[in-house]
């Protein structure tokens, strides 16, 4: 299962980024996965328990955020959403375009328990952003 290997690689930079800041546990992590990417969400999320255990994220909430595939056209020059087998332009339908995004796995952000003094009333979790996994 390939998206066990991709959890196992999530997992490692989950992992480096909470020792970066401190965090004792990772609440939340969300990632947005385009649907050229190779990756099928639902494989990646029966994947990640297994992943997760042992690691700072074993109790995590994985919340995973589809993207849209957005092409750019050669021809007008518009920006447009496609499908996945009809990458053309939705402006004049040249088929002469450039993907924007859709085959994109990305970190967004991660929600980490971080070990401080007591300085707020809320359960101290502070959203922390995070770029690319790839």
């Amino acid at each position: 299962m390939h998206e066990l290997s991709v959890c196992l690689a999530l997992m490692g930079q989950v992992d480096r980024i909470a020792a970066e800041h401190g965090a004792k546990r990772v609440e939340k992590i969300v990632l947005q996965i385009g649907p050229l990417s190779g990756v099928e969400p639902a494989l990646l999320k029966n994947a990640f328990p297994l992943a997760a255990t042992g690691t700072v994220a074993e109790d995590a909430d994985l919340v995973i955020e589809l993207s849209t595939i957005r092409v750019a056209c050669s021809q007008c020059g518009a920006e447009s959403d496609a499908l996945p087998n009809r990458l053309l332009c939705g402006q004049c339908g040249d088929f002469r375009t450039r993907l924007i995004s859709g085959e994109e796995m990305t970190l967004v952000s991660l929600e980490l328990d971080l070990e401080q003094a007591p300085q707020k009333t809320d359960s101290g979790s502070q959203p922390v952003s995070a770029e690319g996994v790839t």
